[in-house]
């Protein structure tokens, strides 16, 4: 999706900061490249005042104040390689060197922690990975990085091997377990089966191989007419399917038969949420569960796309919050036994009907849903919950109960109210973007035009409901495709009813972004199934 775009910040490197000398090669791509800096910086590499690297506390951090504090005087680069920033944006404001490369300037230049390269051939971008890769092997990101000293930290949103390689090359430790293992859970039939071990319920299915519409028939004899069939791989509604009759499956018969084992589930009336946690060496840390926006044609051409959240206290009974939670805990458990640590997501589904929390699908990895997670209001009380995850790989003890922290999340006095929107093209026409608005803060009238205040990188900064933070995705020069990325708008209180469905704020703060960008035809020879093949793939 459209992230071939240079950052043309003017000031190359912070001032404050020493240029190295110039590197043969390296010179034309440090033109536009902006150097992040933090403000209590007083070299490129993170060092106390009197130049000696700052020690590690010896008896451990105690608790939450000791971890918090410990962040602000972190002495090694942090570094969130991905496509945008939008995962964990405002981290740069926990972690003292922390800095997000992009491919996407989401910002045009002006976030003073995002460093976006200039763009240099390459092959199509087919995945997150992809870009990731791109990003390391670019000689300006990689003089970047070295010029910070040797060591540094390296999260991703999505990784592969290739990426597991380049950090390597460039001394970075990559703070997520292995490529292969986040593979492996990140399949939807070995996360039924991790569940099945854990004790924790899945909507009744079959984990199968389905080779004709009569053997799904066979196989589906007990979970009724209406099925829902999912693949190992793929989200926002790309890989689900539903199916009632043999018209139904013909339809998505390629990718159903072609697989090698698919989950056949029980078509249930649901509600889905959706709920972050971390397995640490201490236990598994909870974040509150929030509900999920799906689905919605104003936002998403996918009828089982995700398109946004919601955080908010009333959002589910107290029961079905203790229930989900309860599983995530034991789901957590159950994976620091294969090995995995860190920031993983569930994703819920409330069985209207008999009031059942089942497990959707498990992320492991930071989602959609992690820049909502780590900057509600229990997350300001405490800690973001991304902390936790860093910890497990900065080799330092530290004394927490995840039990404790997981149960204070959980008041609904510690959850304020935000809803963020994730908007994408509906349209199936092709064309080039001609303009668009740029991130910042949004103010809409009684009319639902909304006008452009300023520039800010940062959600809570908007305070009222007729106000939002708008993330531009897509910018002039890229590409209006059915699935496109515009943007995701946040602000605070509700953008669903009583009923979960849209409210009218929330489809007038759609349509006044949608009115914000204009088109215009793409000029031959690029073609709808050019743009499609290089940009249909999601980067949130």
């Amino acid at each position: 999706m459209g992230a071939n775009r240079p950052n043309n910040q003017p000031n190359a490197y912070h001032p404050q900061h020493p240029q190295p000398e110039p590197t043969p090669g390296i010179d034309a791509a440090r033109a536009g490249a902006g150097r992040p800096s933090h403000p209590n910086d007083s070299n490129a590499r993170l060092l106390t005042s009197d130049g000696a690297k700052r020690k590690k506390p010896k008896k451990g951090l105690r608790g939450v104040p000791d971890i918090r504090r410990f962040f602000y005087r972190n002495t090694e680069p942090v570094y969130f390689i991905s496509a945008t920033p939008f995962n964990l944006l405002g981290m740069d404001e926990w972690i003292r060197g922390f800095t997000f490369i992009n491919a996407i300037d989401c910002f045009d230049g002006q976030h003073p922690n995002v460093f976006v390269p200039p763009e240099i051939d390459h092959e199509p971008w087919e995945s997150i990975e992809d870009i990731n890769n791109y990003l390391l092997s670019h000689p300006a990101v990689r003089e970047f990085i070295r010029s910070r000293g040797p060591g540094g930290r390296a999260v991703f949103l999505m990784f592969d091997q290739k990426t597991e390689r380049l950090c390597e090359e460039l001394g970075l430790e990559v703070c997520f377990p292995s490529a292969e293992l986040r593979n492996k859970i990140d399949d939807k039939m070995e996360t039924t089966r991790i569940a099945d071990r854990a004790g924790v319920e899945s909507v009744p299915n079959v984990l199968a191989k389905v080779d004709s519409y009569a053997a799904l028939r066979k196989l589906a004899k007990k979970l009724g007419d209406d099925l829902v069939i999912q693949t190992a791989y793929g989200d926002s509604g790309h890989t689900t399917f539903f199916v009632s009759d043999e018209s139904d499956f013909e339809k998505h018969a390629d990718e159903i038969t072609s697989a090698p084992e698919v989950k056949v589930m029980k078509r249930i009336r649901c509600r889905g949420a959706a709920l972050e946690a971390c397995v640490t060496k201490k236990g598994t840390i909870v974040g509150p569960l929030m509900t999920e926006l799906v689905g919605f044609k104003e936002m998403t051409p996918y009828k089982g796309g995700w398109c946004g959240n919601e955080v908010f206290a009333g959002a589910f009974s107290a029961e079905i919050r203790e229930r989900a939670a309860a599983a995530a805990m034991k789901f957590g458990d159950e994976l620091k036994g294969t090995g995995y640590r860190g920031y993983f997501e569930i994703d819920f589904l409330i069985d209207l009907d008999s009031g059942s929390v089942y497990l959707g699908e498990c992320n492991p990895r930071i989602t959609g849903a992690s820049s909502m997670t780590n900057l509600a209001c229990f997350a300001h009380a405490d800690a973001p919950l991304f902390l936790f995850h860093l910890l497990e790989w900065m080799n330092v003890k530290y004394h927490i109960k995840p039990e404790k922290l997981s149960e204070r999340w959980a008041d609904p006095d510690n959850i304020d109210s935000w809803s963020q929107l994730v908007i994408k093209h509906t349209g199936e026409t092709v064309q080039r973007i001609a303009s668009a608005p740029p991130s910042g803060l949004y103010e809409i009238d009684e009319h639902g035009r909304a006008s452009y205040l300023r520039m800010q990188t940062h959600r809570r900064t908007v305070q009222y409901e007729n106000r939002a933070f708008f993330l531009r995705i897509a910018a002039p020069g890229d590409y209006f495709y059915e699935g496109a990325d515009l943007g995701i708008l946040v602000s605070p209180g509700r953008f669903m009813d009583e009923d979960f469905n849209l409210t009218d704020r929330a489809k007038n703060w759609i349509n006044a972004i949608n009115a914000q960008y204009t088109g215009e035809p793409v000029a031959q020879p690029v073609g709808a199934e050019t743009v499609l093949e290089e940009h249909t793939f999601k980067l949130l």
